[in-house]
């Protein structure tokens, strides 16, 4: 028997995911489903059938991947192929730390962590305040901000972007990189398990199963409040016992990094403002005025809802009084100005413009060169530093290539159609509750395989819908299973390329993640099955 004096390495764990991955495709065998049509109710309807590779025809079967062909040496090619799969994610991460650590170099995050803490602490006059706790009240509004962004809009990869702030935050506040976590990723994904009006998940999936697009939303967003409750809760009670006493933290030896980089004599920083941020200050605003002009008035998007006003002329002006004002208190303020606006034309380009991470990326690339110029450096050092920066992050963009390489597996063998038939199978002969049960559970299971909430839509509802209207179950309850099964593994599945990046860069090794976030996982899965419950037994609004 073969003992590991320690827990493996990241790289390794999921190198071994792979080669299991690989060996399931010798056990399993590959299938595919197709479109069909059935009349169902006098009404034609799409169905999904599936059919074994050997059943299907040619030019179906060479759709599975490399034929659905078993795994052997092809689990190097998929180390490659992973790195290709997910290369969107992985420059995004490059581009973010290297952009970051430009201005971290500046120390204005340090100083405006600095003046958040000091601000809290004085609200901690007020006894209510007091007897809450001010930690709590700032934590809670992070979480709740998050979460709502989760829900409405399905914020996943951006939250990369925000753990590099909130990590530091958090252990400056007397917490750990667990919470800092915890703050911006798990309340995004509470909010997209609990999604009231994403249009990539639910959106998607009510689309396909031919119901009107966000009905259902009361009992949705009561469903939102309630794991926000329980989640929130969690967070809190772990977050006490570690301020109590740090050592408590599975990560405080992991965290000595990021309190190294806290420990400095940012109470001795020297405000400044050079030549140099005034006219980094110009540039921007010119090309803020050139943009108001082109777009005077944007729609966001909002679930099925949008809202038309001149966000951009608006943000231009604010920019342009919020400049002034900072630029005379210092230059550390200024960046953290452009931090700021940064990050509001980013909800704007993703609510209104369909931003994906390029854009993302190239926006904080552009905060990272702006805040880097204000400093007054040359472009020599600003490009060394974003070396330095892309070198630091590095690590966290390679384990999410490597990632990606177990989804190519199971793409290349063609299993992942069978284990959904499989799965979808069990759900014969049971009462309603249970099947709700089943099909949350399959969703469940298959998302730690797809962790695209779009692409699992697209595979399931087709398959599920009809098979709810069989059995007598809403497809407004067979949503909700998809709903709840896509969100909340999203916390530990080793596929989700978002979720290995916000580990890489918060420096929390997965395995330990795993055992941290294992018992709030598992309470959040009973909770969505006991909110699946009403929806077969009682009569709901929309269902």
């Amino acid at each position: 028997m073969i003992k590991f004096k320690k827990i493996p390495h990241t790289f390794a764990i999921v190198f071994f995911i792979i080669l299991f991955s690989a060996i399931l495709t010798w056990i399993i065998p590959p299938g595919k489903y197709t479109a069909g049509k059935q009349v169902i109710n006098g009404k034609e309807q799409t169905i999904m059938v599936f059919r074994y590779d050997h059943s299907l025809p040619e030019e179906d079967r060479s759709t599975l991947g490399s034929g659905g062909e078993k795994q052997t040496w092809q689990v190097f090619a998929a180390l490659f192929k992973g790195f290709v799969k997910q290369s969107n994610i992985i420059i995004f991460i490059i581009m973010i730390g290297g952009a970051f650590w430009i201005m971290n170099q500046s120390r204005a995050i340090d100083v405006g962590i600095l003046a958040f803490l000091q601000f809290t602490r004085r609200l901690e006059r007020f006894s209510l305040i007091k007897k809450i706790g001010i930690n709590n009240i700032v934590m809670v509004l992070i979480m709740l901000m998050f979460s709502l962004f989760g829900a409405i809009f399905g914020m996943s990869e951006e939250t990369i972007a925000f753990v590099i702030i909130l990590v530091p935050l958090a252990i400056r506040m007397g917490y750990d990189s667990i919470i800092g976590v915890c703050l911006v990723y798990v309340a995004a994904h509470i909010g997209f398990a609990g999604a009231v009006l994403n249009p990539f998940t639910i959106g998607i999936a009510q689309g396909l199963a031919e119901i009107p697009l966000f009905s259902g939303i009361e009992y949705r967003v009561f469903c939102w409040v309630v794991i926000n409750i329980v989640g929130f809760a969690f967070i809190l009670h772990y977050a006490r016992k570690v301020k109590k006493n740090p050592e408590l933290s599975p990560v405080f030896t992991e965290d000595a990094y990021w309190r190294e980089k806290g420990e400095s004599d940012i109470e001795h920083i020297e405000y400044y403002t050079p030549k140099a941020a005034w006219f980094v200050f110009v540039a921007i605003q010119l090309v803020l005025t050139i943009f108001a002009f082109i777009y005077p008035v944007s729609t966001l998007n909002i679930g099925n809802s949008s809202v038309t006003f001149s966000i951009i002329p608006i943000t231009a002006v604010l920019f342009a009084v919020g400049g002034v004002i900072t630029l005379r208190r210092s230059v550390h303020f200024f960046i953290l100005h452009i931090l700021a606006f940064t990050i509001l034309y980013l909800i704007v380009g993703v609510m209104g413009y369909g931003w994906y991470v390029m854009e993302i990326a190239t926006l904080f690339m552009a905060m990272g060169i702006a805040s880097g110029l204000a400093m007054s450096h040359s472009a020599d050092r600003i490009a060394r530093l974003f070396l330095e920066g892309a070198k630091d992050i590095l690590g966290a963009a390679v384990i999410v290539g490597l990632a990606g390489g177990i989804i190519v597996i199971f793409d290349d063998g063609g299993v992942i159609d069978t284990i959904l038939y499989k799965l979808s199978r069990s759900m014969s002969d049971f009462g309603e509750i249970a099947s709700i049960g089943i099909m949350y559970l399959i969703q469940t299971v298959i998302n730690i395989v797809i962790p695209s909430g779009s692409a699992k839509a697209a595979i399931t509802m087709p398959i599920m819908t009809p098979f709810s209207d069989l059995i007598g179950i809403s497809r407004q309850a067979t949503v909700m299973a998809f709903q709840f099964g896509d969100g909340f593994t999203n916390m530990i599945t080793p596929t989700s390329g978002v979720l290995i990046g916000v580990l890489g860069v918060a420096r929390v090794p997965y395995e330990k993640w795993v055992k941290w976030v294992l018992p709030m996982l598992l309470t959040l899965i009973v909770l969505g099955f006991l909110l699946l419950i009403p929806t077969v037994t009682m009569k709901l609004n929309g269902f």
